[in-house]
């Protein structure tokens, strides 16, 4: 399938400012880290508040890392999250246990990793020890030849570098580090240029 321009997410909304200058600038979802040993942390009723406020259309999406379905159906049922990134590694019967909607999360060390979960939409970044990324890029190479069309793609993008994704026709660009002034504090001209190049991508 032919993505005719990338969805924007736009990951580690803490505050209700950066919420609305994301969608101002075009983001297509926003992502709250309910991950505690994250700097971008924000508590389940904190977001809800933020995601209270915000016009319709907009998807947001629960980071999660190392909890039990349970609590992940607990929290977003509290922050009135959408949708469910698990951010870690679980077995199959571990989905059939959730109730709220998910998306799989690669953290790929390797080209053969890209193709898990081919036929599903899916996120992949770049593997580092600590959960939630660290803003490392991953081998762009790796998705030659492989059909893109299914892949967020995650993992050390910035307003700068997305010149070299035209080719690849990712379905999405998961953003968080990469469109701040300092962790956990977005910066507004970099979230206006980031979608900006991206919508740039497939014309």
């Amino acid at each position: 399938m032919k993505i005719l321009k990338p969805r924007i997410k736009i990951c580690g909304i803490t505050n209700q400012k950066d919420a609305f200058d994301a969608i101002e600038a075009g983001a297509d979802a926003l992502g709250f880290v309910f991950y505690q040993n994250s700097s971008r942390y924000i508590e389940p009723v904190e977001a809800k508040k933020i995601i209270a406020n915000l016009p319709p259309f907009i998807q947001n999406v629960g980071l999660f890392v190392n909890e039990t379905p349970q609590n992940i159906d607990y929290i977003a049922t509290i922050a009135k999250i959408d949708t469910a990134q698990i951010h870690f590694e679980v077995d199959e019967q571990f989905f059939d246990r959730l109730d709220t909607k998910y998306i799989k999360v690669v953290r790929a060390k390797s080209k053969e990793d890209i193709l898990k979960y081919q036929d599903q939409y899916r996120i992949i970044d770049a593997f580092v020890p600590q959960y939630g990324g660290e803003g490392k890029r991953i081998n762009l190479e790796w998705f030659d030849n492989i059909d893109c069309s299914k892949i967020i793609l995650a993992g050390g993008l910035t307003p700068d570098n997305l010149n070299q994704l035209k080719k690849y026709n990712f379905y999405a660009l998961d953003v968080s580090s990469g469109v701040e002034y300092k962790k956990g504090i977005k910066d507004k001209q970099k979230m206006f240029d980031f979608v900006n190049k991206a919508n740039e991508l497939y014309r």
